[in-house]
Order: C-alpha cells, then sequence, then structure tokens
C-alpha cells in the first residue's frame, strides 16, 4: 500500500491535472525536488500524465537541474504521443535550453512539427541570454515570414536583441514590425524600443517614441533620464526628471540612482542637493545603489564631507561604498585618509576587487607613500595596466625614475600610452633635473608615435619646446599640427552664480562683466608682483596654443575665479571646472589669491579637485 501522505500528494497532484490547476503543490512552493519525487510515484502507481502533467514536471526538472530526468520525461512524452503538444514541446525547448544550451533547444525546435509564437520567442530568448543576438534577429526575421502570430513578447525579446546588437537598422526594422501589428505603443514594446535606440546610441529616435506613448509609466522615464545622463545631456534629464514628478510618477531608487549622476558636477551641485531632499521628504527607500550614487555625487560635486556622512551613516557598505570614498578622498588630495580607509575595508570583510585596488593605489600616489604603493600592488595576483600605470605615475611623482623604467620594463608596458603619461607627469614635477627634462621629451616623441593622430601629443611637444625656449621647432610643431589637420582641445572653465553657469575661454572678453573681471586680476597680479611672485610654467597638456600666446591672467580658470570673486559675498568658496589641466602659472596665482583675499577656491580640472586655501593647495603642489 502506498502510505497515506504519498497519497495525498499523489491525490492533489490529480485533483491539479482534472481541475486544471497552474501549480502543482511542490512547484508552486519551490520544492522541485518533493515535485519530481511526487511524479515518480505517480507513475509507479499507474497515473497517467497529461498534456497539463508533463509541462510542469519538465520545469520542475528544469528548476532543479535534473538534466537526465528531463530527458526521461522527454522520452516519456514520447511514448505517450505528446511530442507534437505545444505545451509540452515549450517546456521541452525551454529545458534543453537551459540545461544544455540554445542549440539543443534550436535542435528541438527544428524536429518540432507545430510551431506557435511561444516556441518562436522562446528560442529567441534562449539565444539572447547566451548572447547570440544575431541569432535572435535572424529567429524573429524567420518568425514574421513564417505568418506565426507576433504578440508583444515577441516583439519585445527581438527589439531587446538589437540593442544588444546595437544595430540600428535592425532595430527600425523590428519598429516598422510593431507598427504594422498595431503594438507600437503598448508599454511593454515601447519601453523596449526605448532601451534599443539608447542603446544604439540614437536619442533623437528614443525621445521621439516617447513624446509619442500615449502611456508612460515608471520604466519609460526612467529610461530617459538614465539615457541622457549616460550621453552626457544632463540638463535634459534634469529636466525630464522634474517632469517625472510633475506628472505624478514617483521615482523608484532606480530613477534616482539614474539622476545622480547628472549632478555629479560642481555646477550642478544644487540639484542634488534638492534631489536629496526629495528622497528624505519622500520617505523613498534609500537603498544602497541610491546611497552609493549620493556618495558619488557628493565626491564629484566638489562636498566631500557630505559624502562621508553618509558613507559614515551606512548600516551595510558593499565595495562600492568603500571604493568610492577612497578615490574621493585621493581626488581631494587626502590620499592617507583613502589609505586610512581601505585598510578597515580589509577589516570589515567586504571582498576587494580590482578596480579598488586602483583606488588604494591612486591614494598612495597622492599621498605619495611609496612603500605603501609596493606593498598593495605586490597583492595583485594579475595586475592590469591601469594598476601598473599608478606605480610608474608613484614612482616618477617621488623622482624614483630609474626604477620606475625598470618596473616599465620588466612588466613591458613601455608601449602603453597611460603607462607613459604617467612617467610624463613625473618629469613634469620634476623637471629641475636635467636629465628629466630630456627623459619628457623623449616620452612625448614615444605618445607621438603611438598616437600619430592625438592632437595633443604634438601640442606637449610644442608645450615642451617652448619650455625651454626652442621657438623654431614650436613653429614647426605648429606647422605639424596644421598640415596633419590635427585640432587640439580648447580651454573652457566654468563656474555657477545664480542658477545659471558662465562658461568662459581662454582670452574671453564676450561677458557682460569682462571689464570688472580682468579689472580684479590686475589689481591681484600687481600685488603679487610686489610680493615677488614670479610666473611658473611647465610642458603640460593644458597649454594649447591659445593658452601659451595668452596673458597669464586671461587663462580660462582666472577669469571664472575672479568672476567668483566679483559675485559673490565675502568669504564664499569658489568653485570652478575646467575641462583641460590647471597650469602651473595659474596653480600659484590661485594659492597666492586664496591667502591674499581670505577665500577657498575649488578649481576641478580632469584628473584633480584642487582645494586653494591660506595660500597652500590640496594637492601639494
Amino acid at each position: 500500500m502506498l502510505p497515506i501522505s504519498s497519497f495525498r500528494l499523489v491525490k492533489k497532484l490529480c485533483a491539479a491535472q482534472k481541475h486544471k490547476i497552474k501549480e502543482p503543490t511542490h512547484l508552486s512552493s519551490g520544492d522541485f525536488n518533493h515535485a519530481v519525487s511526487t511524479y515518480r510515484q505517480m507513475l509507479l502507481r499507474g497515473v497517467r500524465p497529461d498534456r497539463h502533467t508533463l509541462p510542469r514536471i519538465l520545469t520542475a526538472s528544469r528548476l532543479s537541474g535534473s538534466f537526465s530526468f528531463g530527458k526521461q520525461v522527454h522520452g516519456q512524452a514520447l511514448k505517450l504521443g505528446f511530442s507534437s503538444d505545444h505545451y509540452v514541446t515549450t517546456a521541452l525547448i525551454e529545458m534543453y535550453g537551459r540545461l544544455d544550451g540554445a542549440d539543443a533547444a534550436k535542435w528541438l525546435f527544428d524536429k518540432s512539427p507545430r510551431r506557435n509564437s511561444v516556441s518562436w520567442t522562446l528560442l529567441a530568448k534562449l539565444y539572447v541570454m547566451e548572447d547570440k543576438p544575431r541569432l535572435a534577429i535572424d529567429l524573429f526575421n524567420q518568425m514574421v515570414d513564417s505568418g506565426a502570430d507576433i504578440d508583444l513578447v515577441a516583439l519585445a525579446t527581438a527589439i531587446g536583441a538589437c540593442g544588444l546588437l546595437k544595430s540600428l537598422q535592425e532595430g527600425r526594422n523590428a519598429h516598422q514590425i510593431a507598427r504594422k501589428c498595431g503594438l507600437e505603443f503598448d508599454v511593454l514594446v515601447s519601453n523596449s524600443l526605448l532601451k534599443m535606440y539608447i542603446d544604439c546610441g540614437s536619442m533623437r529616435d528614443a525621445r521621439a517614441v516617447f513624446d509619442q506613448m500615449p502611456s508612460k509609466d515608471a520604466i519609460s522615464w526612467t529610461a530617459m533620464v538614465r539615457g541622457y545622463v549616460r550621453k552626457g545631456g544632463f540638463n535634459e534629464g534634469l529636466k525630464l526628471f522634474r517632469q517625472m514628478n510633475v506628472e505624478g510618477i514617483k521615482a523608484d531608487p532606480l530613477a534616482i540612482s539614474s539622476i545622480l549622476p547628472a549632478c555629479a558636477r560642481t555646477a550642478a551641485h544644487k540639484n542634488g542637493k534638492e534631489i536629496h531632499g526629495y528622497l528624505i521628504r519622500n520617505g523613498i527607500d534609500k537603498n544602497l545603489t541610491v546611497l552609493n550614487a549620493l556618495m558619488d555625487m557628493y565626491v564629484k560635486s566638489g562636498y566631500i564631507e557630505y559624502a562621508w556622512n553618509i558613507f559614515s551613516g551606512m548600516k551595510d557598505r558593499d565595495v562600492i561604498s568603500w571604493t568610492v570614498m577612497i578615490l574621493g578622498y585621493s581626488f581631494y588630495g587626502r590620499g592617507e585618509l583613502g589609505v586610512g580607509l581601505f585598510r578597515e575595508m580589509e577589516k570589515s570583510g567586504v571582498e576587494i576587487d580590482q578596480i579598488t585596488y586602483v583606488a588604494v593605489l591612486y591614494a598612495c600616489y597622492t599621498a605619495r607613500m611609496v612603500e605603501d604603493g609596493r606593498f598593495y600592488f605586490n597583492c595583485l595576483e594579475a595586475p592590469k595596466v591601469a594598476h601598473c600605470a599608478l606605480m610608474v605615475a608613484l614612482l616618477a611623482g617621488a623622482g624614483l625614475f630609474d626604477e620606475a623604467t625598470a618596473f616599465m620594463e620588466k612588466r613591458k608596458i613601455e608601449r602603453h600610452a597611460e603607462v607613459l603619461r604617467a612617467l610624463l607627469d613625473g618629469c613634469r614635477i620634476h623637471q629641475h633635473q636635467q636629465q628629466n627634462g630630456s627623459t619628457g621629451k623623449r616620452v612625448i616623441e614615444q605618445l607621438c608615435d603611438l598616437e600619430p593622430l592625438n592632437a595633443e601629443n604634438y601640442v606637449l611637444l610644442s608645450n615642451w619646446y617652448a619650455h625651454h625656449a626652442k621657438w623654431d621647432m614650436v613653429n614647426r610643431m605648429r606647422e605639424t599640427i596644421r598640415d596633419m589637420g590635427l585640432r587640439p582641445k580648447k580651454a573652457y572653465s566654468w563656474i555657477e552664480f545664480r542658477n545659471k553657469v558662465h562658461v568662459f575661454g581662454t582670452g574671453d572678453v564676450s561677458h557682460p562683466r569682462s571689464r570688472r573681471i580682468y579689472w580684479e586680476l590686475e589689481s591681484l597680479m600687481k600685488k603679487a608682483d610686489e610680493e615677488g611672485m614670479r610666473p611658473n610654467s611647465d610642458y603640460s597638456l593644458h597649454e594649447v596654443e591659445e593658452e601659451r600666446e595668452c596673458i597669464p591672467i586671461g587663462h580660462s580658470e582666472m577669469l571664472a575665479t575672479s568672476f567668483g570673486l566679483i559675485s559673490t559675498e565675502r568669504g564664499a568658496t569658489i568653485r570652478v571646472t575646467k575641462n583641460l589641466r590647471i597650469c602651473c602659472h595659474c596653480h600659484s596665482f590661485a594659492k597666492f589669491i586664496s591667502k591674499i583675499v581670505g577665500r577657498q577656491i575649488l578649481i576641478k580640472d580632469p584628473t584633480y579637485f584642487h582645494h586653494f586655501k591660506d595660500g597652500s593647495c590640496s594637492c601639494g603642489d
């Protein structure tokens, strides 16, 4: 006799078949192994499975990872005559696809005498899961040609594959099919189209879909905000985020973490604070992703203390939390605090990844902690080029050029531009050593050979010649840049005042307050001359043609700083951002200004936050 408990299980399973209940008891509860054992007992007792039982037990075998049992069920389906049943075939395709690969599922699909839209779509999904979007798109086109019904899921799957392939042409073809089927404006399809166009780099097409959608959900809004921010359209992303709130769509953590990078700029810090306040006022769950995004935003917009407040108040921290703070302190010239945080992280039990090692090596570089840098580099089993470049920067920055060169030769990384630029930085810092002057020239020439179409390399070489008063070579380099049709970057700086961003170019006189801006700088320069301050120069990338020929006070960062001085209240911090590295003369002048006017000046360039206070800079020069 069958035990009473097992008899009841079989009875439940049979009742499920009779009344066509969606899932057997064990399947719905996630007890897949028990469902399989119950099915075995069912067969032993002579209970014949039907077209509803087989798909469910195939699902149980798939979810439990029992491929051998799934093949047994396949054999039973063939014997019982269910091999052409839609439900059974679909379950078999999914089971084979998940446990043996999409090719096995395709073999079964090809053998199937009858196919429906579900089986077509399922196979396409399996190809997408295996990162084979081209095959998924080809299968969808075959599905269309076969005359099969095209439903929402089939379209969403095909459109998603086009996004993975980054094929705008295939994506537009799928869009056209959606339009013909009358499914273009279904939210699922429209959202898939939005994501596909964004992934393919066409924000214009994505916006056209978005604007035409009769109804939009949080996914629609978040996708567009995220797309604009990733493509650098920060202002448009912020506008959409505000409009989203006006429309009554409550931002979820994903939307918040998507918009915060748009606020991670010195000129947009107020937006970030507003969103932080929005989180608090609306009681939105500040999960780990949101807290990390908030920290990153405050670090990049110049408020390291706010980032620290969030970090110190976090109950749980992941590797991103630690890495953001370690890098943050390094950017602000407080690398020793970053190294200290890394040591705490080692004790916390959080797994340290390669990016965190980049952060701690950068912290060692900014703090000039050579021994610590050597130690942490040696902890890496397989260091990447980024780690090696930081070691070269650390050694060269400390004046250890022989060791840096030997390190490069040992690692065979002399032909990496990233590494050569790290060595060049050390040459710039220690240019008072004659041998490093010649080393710098040699490194720049190597960069020109490695990247012959990179205008910045020729600018560097031209500046090196100018620094050493070789004016005939400077003119020759100008001709080379012009003849090759190369366009060096122009220098720009910007500052926010009264919710408006003021942008300055080199020697800019277009601003309505230019006369007052230059008068302020000239007055400060006179005081600097009286105190014996002498211009300092180098051969960094910042000195493009226009900056070298411009008077020092006409450099963009000085114009933006002067505007801040004449426009803000006495004692207010001046916050400026520049697209190129700050030059040595402006760096020295900013230190002087911070001392003489009693102001803190924060100038952010692509590599560093320079915090000037009482005549010194956080970078330690």
